[in-house]
C-alpha cells in the first residue's frame, strides 16, 4: 500500500481531531477530549502546535501532533503530544512512517531530543518505542492542574 506522509494543513484538522477522539476512546477516556475543533483551528493557525498526517487514498489515517518546548537540562526539545493511527491501519507500517517523519521534523527544528508519554498498560506502543531505541522512563511521575 502506498501511504503519503506530509505536513498537516488546516483542511486536515477535522480528521486530526477525530483521530484524537479515537485515541481517547482507545485509552479508556472517551469523555476526556474537551478541546473543540475551533480550539484546534485557532491554535494550529497560531502555530501553538504542528502536525504531520498519513494519508491513504486521500483519507487521513494517522497523525503526530507536536510542539517545541524547552528542557532546562538538554535545551530545545519537541514534545510529541499525540501519535495515533486509526485502528484499521495499525500494524501495517503507517506508524513507523509517521514516527520516522516526526523524528526528521524534530531534527530539522534543531531539537536535542524528543519526548512523549505512553500509558503503562499500552504494551504495543511500548514495544514500538523500544524497537525505535526509545528510553522509557519509569521514575518520573506526571503532575497536572486542569483549569476547566
Amino acid at each position: 500500500m502506498a501511504y503519503t506522509i506530509r505536513k498537516a494543513n488546516t483542511n486536515d484538522l477535522k480528521a486530526i481531531y477525530d483521530l484524537v477522539v479515537e485515541l481517547a476512546v482507545y485509552e479508556n477516556k472517551p469523555d476526556a477530549v474537551t478541546a473543540t475543533i475551533k480550539d484546534y483551528e485557532n491554535n494550529f493557525n497560531a502555530q501553538v502546535f504542528q502536525a504531520i498526517v498519513a494519508e491513504y487514498q486521500g483519507k487521513v489515517i494517522g497523525t503526530c501532533i507536536y510542539y517545541i518546548t524547552w528542557s532546562t537540562w538538554k535545551g530545545r526539545m519537541v514534545y510529541l503530544e499525540d501519535f495515533v493511527v486509526t485502528e484499521n491501519y495499525r500494524e501495517k507500517g503507517v506508524g513507523q512512517l509517521l514516527f520516522d517523519q516526526f523524528l526528521v521534523e524534530a531534527k530539522e527544528m534543531n531539537a536535542t531530543m524528543v519526548k512523549w508519554q505512553v500509558l503503562d498498560w499500552n504494551k504495543p506502543a511500548i514495544r514500538f518505542y523500544e524497537k525505535n531505541k526509545a528510553i522509557i522512563e519509569k521514575e518520573w511521575w506526571n503532575g497536572k492542574i486542569i483549569f476547566n
